[in-house]
């Protein structure tokens, strides 16, 4: 399960309106660019969709910034307006920048659309926003990945910026994991099973949950099943709060 910045987090203003949309109307997620600087707050997008396009809220459901970390837009379960006329039909992502998707958005999106699918209890379609309106969005890089049979086949994920742990989850192996459960235990929850074996499993995902939930994070089941870019930060903050006594 995603963890996802809230409205509330993101200083949202009110909506004018709400519909909401069951999950027997999603049939699609489908993929956007804010074609817009990845320095773009969430809140100027709103402010933009509300006060120059008029309409009742941010258009998204959900927007994913460079690092990949989750926003709330409208949210799951409400009528979006994004990509008409299948806007009931469509969870709308927006990727906060141009063409070029970053490997950790591109996983944040791939954890997001594996959630709807599960939300829907159905495989739900993956389309870009040119699919159903005349435009360019989300750009010919992302859309080529969004809709290509081996969209999960993420490239990057040691690439110069990124730690190597971000992007390990339930079922790796190996010496990163390994790195992983050490940080885990130095952030003061106790491995006592397996410890430190190098193996991704219920033990080291419920450590992980652990750790997150000690730095205020929700922390609802599945919150150690990866190491998203948000799950890593807030492990690094319980080891520095730990290593200096707090």
């Amino acid at each position: 399960m995603v963890d996802i910045v809230s409205r509330s987090d993101w200083g949202a203003r009110a909506p004018r309106n709400r519909q909401t949309v069951g999950w027997g109307s999603r049939t699609e997620v489908t993929l956007h660019y804010s074609e817009g600087p990845t320095s773009q707050s969430v809140r100027s997008i709103q402010n933009f969709h509300m006060d120059v396009r008029k309409w009742s809220d941010i258009g998204y459901n959900l927007l994913v910034d460079e690092a990949g970390v989750a926003y709330e837009g409208r949210g799951w379960n409400t009528l979006g307006a994004h990509a008409a006329p299948r806007n009931v039909q469509g969870v709308g992502i927006c990727f906060i920048g141009r063409d070029g998707m970053t490997p950790a958005a591109k996983r944040t999106v791939v954890e997001l659309y594996d959630e709807a699918c599960a939300k829907a209890g159905r495989t739900l379609a993956r389309k870009g926003h040119r699919d159903v309106s005349s435009t360019s969005c989300p750009g010919a890089n992302n859309y080529a990945w969004w809709t290509s049979p081996d969209f999960r086949d993420i490239a990057g994920t040691n690439t110069e910026g990124n730690d190597p742990l971000i992007g390990l989850r339930k079922g790796s192996k190996g010496e990163g994991v390994k790195a992983l459960q050490v940080l885990i235990e130095n952030a003061g929850v106790k491995l006592t099973r397996y410890g430190v074996d190098g193996g991704y499993g219920d033990e080291t995902a419920e450590g992980l949950r652990k750790v997150r939930a000690s730095v205020g994070s929700e922390a609802k089941r599945g919150y150690g099943d990866e190491v998203t870019g948000w799950a890593y930060a807030q492990l690094m903050t319980a080891v520095a709060r730990k290593q200096g006594g707090k």
